[in-house]
């Protein structure tokens, strides 16, 4: 993959994560769904906020992971690239007419 079509997926991905539900799906594995409510908007904050993108946690540029600490639990976060109807992967991930992004949220443990 060129880097020009990583620099244009990494922006769709950046979307998709500060754009919660508008730029993509979003999914909460149930680790973090039990926890309390004020935890999971500070979670879905950290994921928006995140920008500590280096070559060994995004090798391609394009902003589809990401790890935090939040209390004594590590999250993850992590898109992938669906087709249209949500029944394979997207032949063109830097296509968001036929791509439909889905972020998931989820403790370490749970990956």
């Amino acid at each position: 993959m060129g880097s020009e079509e990583a620099k244009k997926i990494a922006v769709l991905n950046d979307l998709c994560r500060t754009a919660m539900g508008v730029a993509g799906r979003v999914f909460q594995t149930p680790g973090i769904c039990a926890m309390n409510p004020e935890e999971q908007s500070a979670i879905r904050e950290k994921v928006e906020l995140f920008d500590e993108f280096t070559p060994d946690n995004d090798p391609h540029g394009e902003h589809d992971f990401g790890s935090f600490r939040h209390g004594d639990e590590t999250i993850f976060w992590k898109i992938d690239y669906y087709d249209r109807t949500l029944t394979a992967g997207s032949e063109d991930p830097s296509d968001p007419r036929q791509t439909v992004r889905v972020l998931t949220i989820m403790l370490a443990s749970e990956y």
